[in-house]
């Protein structure tokens, strides 16, 4: 027959308080900080730009198309849910210069992309 000790588990209580102030906290979440204060070694030159309102069908090669009306397209980055490999509805295009991206946030916000209404913003830092 088994004791009622060795049975269970004599790991602490997530719930119990350690006596001990020199523990070690074992959390693995990242300590983050919830101000929007901005980092000044971080710049953005104004050619980024967000897009949001895809659909789960678009693909790079329809985002630069569709971006190209306005001027040269530098890179783009749809981002796509790890899980289910489909767009999150969202992504970043990066146009060659300022004059291009404010093109595009000026003609291409509202604009209709595969039956949707996509917004065109410049990244926020």
């Amino acid at each position: 027959m088994y004791s009622k000790s060795s049975r269970y588990s004599r790991s602490p209580s997530p719930y119990e308080r350690r006596s001990d102030p020199t523990a070690v906290s074992r959390s693995r979440s990242i300590s983050r900080s919830r101000s929007r204060s901005r980092d000044t070694s971080i710049e953005n030159p104004g050619n980024n730009l967000y897009v949001t309102g895809l659909s789960a069908r678009v693909s790079k090669r329809d985002l630069e198309k569709h971006f190209s009306n306005e001027g040269k397209v530098e890179d783009i980055h749809l981002v796509i849910d790890p899980w289910t490999r489909e767009s999150r509805g969202f992504g970043f295009v990066t146009m060659s210069t300022v004059e291009e991206a404010d093109r595009c946030v000026k003609y291409l916000d509202r604009s209709v992309l595969e039956g949707r209404v996509i917004t065109v913003e410049r990244v926020r830092i």
